[in-house]
């Protein structure tokens, strides 16, 4: 009652975002539709609490910023600014983002710095030398050196990639983990025991191994998997293992038999992702 007078239907309708998002089959609801309003009075709030007068976001919120930026105006009679940037999209149109696949975390405690370098080393072929000059501080010259490589070489070039994006972020001294990690489980090293440091870990008690924990739940907590039933649905497939042994059963658990006489096992989703359970 207090703000929505101050928005208009027709106002609305008007921005772009909105005309694409009718314009397509898929529903578009009345709460994603008046998500615009909310965002425009969390930017009156901001500047109300905090004297926040600068909204910086992708170039899809440029219709929820400045309707903030109007909101503050009409009621406070505040000067707010919104800035945009064009939204990163892959070759093939989709844009990257917290929507795309799950969050990319900055935070270790959210993504660990191994995962973070999967992320950056699965990037597509097209997509390699373009996010080398957008995500990297590498000399622009020695990125368009690596433009002609094909074949085998694009692969060295995303592992470039993926080495200078994570080490921007959580520096050098973690990628020798990363890469011992990598050689140990997927080219075959002998030091896998040794070369877990880079992956996500969880610990079980002594007690919880005794009674069996199922290891669909264990997918969950590694973020191996998003819920049970896609972890039912990765053993179902074949792709869910307990260091090189397919699991096949969707009831089974994890129990001390399980560590024999380690005091940790590697749980694998698939050929890339893995995680450690560790007894406690």
């Amino acid at each position: 009652r207090d703000y929505g007078q101050h928005f208009t239907i027709n106002r609305m309708l008007s921005f772009e975002s909105v005309k694409q998002r009718l314009a397509r089959e898929a529903p578009f609801s009345f709460l994603e539709f008046n998500y615009m309003i909310l965002q425009a009075y969390d930017f009156l709030e901001l500047n109300r609490r905090y004297d926040a007068k600068l909204q910086l976001g992708g170039s899809d919120q440029w219709g929820n910023m400045i309707s903030g930026c109007e909101l503050g105006r009409r009621v406070d009679g505040a000067q707010l600014y919104a800035l945009t940037a064009p939204l990163i999209t892959t070759s093939d149109g989709k844009k990257m983002g917290k929507t795309a696949g799950g969050a990319v975390w900055l935070n270790a405690d959210k993504l660990s710095e191994y995962d973070y370098w999967q992320f950056w080393r699965n990037t597509s072929d097209e997509d390699v030398i373009r996010f080398m000059k957008l995500f990297t501080e590498l000399p622009l010259e020695e990125i368009e050196t690596m433009e002609g490589w094909k074949g085998a070489d694009i692969n060295k070039a995303k592992i470039v990639l993926a080495d200078e994006a994570t080490t921007l972020l959580h520096g050098r001294d973690c990628l020798k983990a990363i890469h011992d990690t990598i050689d140990s489980m997927f080219k075959g090293g002998k030091s896998a025991a040794a070369s877990t440091e880079g992956l996500n870990r969880i610990f079980v008690s002594d007690e919880e191994a005794s009674g069996g924990v199922k290891f669909i739940d264990l997918f969950v907590k590694l973020e191996l998997a998003n819920s049970k039933k896609e972890a039912r649905r990765l053993i179902q497939g074949g792709g869910a293992k307990l260091g090189e042994e397919k699991i096949t059963d969707e009831n089974a658990v994890l129990n001390k038999d399980s560590f024999g006489d380690a005091n940790e096992v590697t749980l694998r989703a698939g050929k890339k992702r893995a995680g450690v359970v560790e007894l406690q």
